[in-house]
């Protein structure tokens, strides 16, 4: 295990990994603020508030 230490710069290596890291929980947390049902910022209501509006008639 050492010996890739070596071959590795143990600074840059943990810099790139926690960049990644963060890049990628960026990912999953806008992803999930683009769906409905885990948008925790609007909730689940802007799209069951149009499935409950009554329905305009038609003539």
């Amino acid at each position: 295990m050492w010996r890739i230490w070596l071959i590795f710069d143990p600074r840059r290596t943990l810099v790139a990994l926690f960049a990644f890291l963060f890049v990628l929980a960026l990912l999953i947390h806008f992803i999930l603020l683009s769906t409905d049902r885990y948008n925790w910022l609007d909730g689940p209501h802007t799209a069951h508030a149009a499935a409950t509006a009554p329905a305009a008639p038609t003539p």
